[in-house]
């Protein structure tokens, strides 16, 4: 059932995920876990398809949703790094029509940071409207804030990803993708990619929501207006959470940094190794360490305005806190995905952990991805 290679001080991790597999309603799923820069766990079982007909296989890709998030923003730190973008001023001196409706302070930092104040977008977008990155990003241009910009954060759910991108596109002139590529995911032979090529349809696992988008989330019963802030940020346009398109051709082959980044395991453990060491993995630079300390950095915390939720982000990274601890070590950084998938690195441990899958679970405190977790600290004892 658990195919793949796993030191055996780790095999409480494949036997995690067998379990998982038997008991917690994994459809299919891939850990993988380095240590000190050695793969120690590469491991896969399941299904990649709903009807259980095509195995999952060590080339798997599957959509990782939020887990692309920081992968995006490395692309926007590495234009901060090389001096052609400056984290603090207004993003307006790259995009003029971002100026609009009162964003005209509005900097690269508060994108990264969650603090924009542009979860969502009021005007109605018709179906299909996030294919079109020139479209969201002029409704994204022309939207007014939901809180002044900079006094607050709230989790950017679906915009991210079009804010960090087309910011990146106008400073640097290359699309999010081909940056990411350039900079990030190609140099580390990762097998990762915001919008998958028809070479590589195949090998995509089908996903399946298998619990409502807002289902446990919500710490009380939402007010109408909080109800029509989150159809605004999850269901505008219809489709953009992925919920009954995350499996057309048109989803996939889309570029959509905040939801739509499809990878193995053990490619975002390649990213997160080289993050976990300080910005590098066997002699390429990702990032500098002093440009990672920075992103690392507690940047917001406290109730999420958007969550309702306490959260805490570094600059495109989620931190680690009580509410939702990424690993065991106080200082991991990376991100969640929806239903469960996770990427992250424990700085502390030089830890690189990372699991996906294609069948949501409880978004919070999901067992199945706890599970894996507390296996792989087990073994470090």
């Amino acid at each position: 059932m658990v195919d793949g290679t796993c030191d055996a001080r780790f095999a409480a991790v494949r036997d995690a995920l067998a379990e998982n597999l038997c008991v917690r309603d994994e459809l299919g799923a891939a850990v993988a876990v380095v240590v000190d820069g050695r793969l120690v766990v590469d491991v896969w079982g399941g299904w990649a398809d709903v009807a259980q007909t095509r195995p999952w296989r060590r080339n798997t890709l599957v959509d990782v949703f939020s887990v692309g998030k920081p992968i995006a923003a490395l692309a926007a730190l590495r234009l901060v790094e090389d001096g052609r973008a400056t984290l603090d001023a207004p993003l307006a001196r790259w995009w003029p029509a971002f100026a609009a409706a009162g964003k005209e302070a509005v900097t690269l930092r508060m994108l990264l940071a969650h603090r924009a104040g542009l979860p969502g977008i009021r005007t109605p977008l018709p179906d299909g409207a996030m294919y079109d990155w020139d479209r969201m990003a002029a409704a994204l241009a022309a939207e007014a804030p939901w809180w002044p910009p900079g006094t607050a954060h709230g989790y950017h759910v679906n915009t991210f990803g079009f804010l960090v991108g087309e910011a990146v596109r106008r400073i640097g002139g290359t699309t999010i993708d081909a940056a990411v590529r350039r900079d990030v995911t190609g140099p580390l032979d990762a097998d990762f990619r915001f919008g998958v090529s028809p070479a590589d349809t195949a090998r995509v696992a089908e996903y399946e929501f298998a619990t409502g988008l807002f289902a446990a989330s919500e710490p009380e019963p939402p007010s109408p207006e909080r109800r029509a802030l989150l159809q605004h940020i999850y269901l505008n346009p219809p489709g953009i959470s992925g919920i009954g398109t995350v499996n057309a051709p048109a989803w996939r082959a889309a570029v959509m940094p905040s939801t739509n980044g499809h990878a193995t395991a053990r490619a975002v453990a390649r990213v997160y190794d080289a993050l976990a060491r300080g910005g590098t993995r066997d002699g390429v630079r990702i990032v500098a360490p002093e440009t990672l300390a920075l992103a690392t950095a507690e940047a917001s915390a406290g109730v999420d305005l958007v969550l309702q939720r306490p959260s805490r982000y570094g600059l495109g990274f989620q931190l680690s806190h009580a509410e939702s601890p990424l690993g065991h070590g106080p200082r991991a950084f990376g991100h969640a995905g929806a239903g469960g998938a996770i990427g992250f690195a424990d700085p502390d441990a030089r830890l690189a952990f990372a699991y996906v899958m294609n069948r949501s679970g409880p978004r919070w405190r999901n067992p199945r991805t706890r599970a894996l977790i507390d296996a792989v600290y087990s073994a470090l004892v």
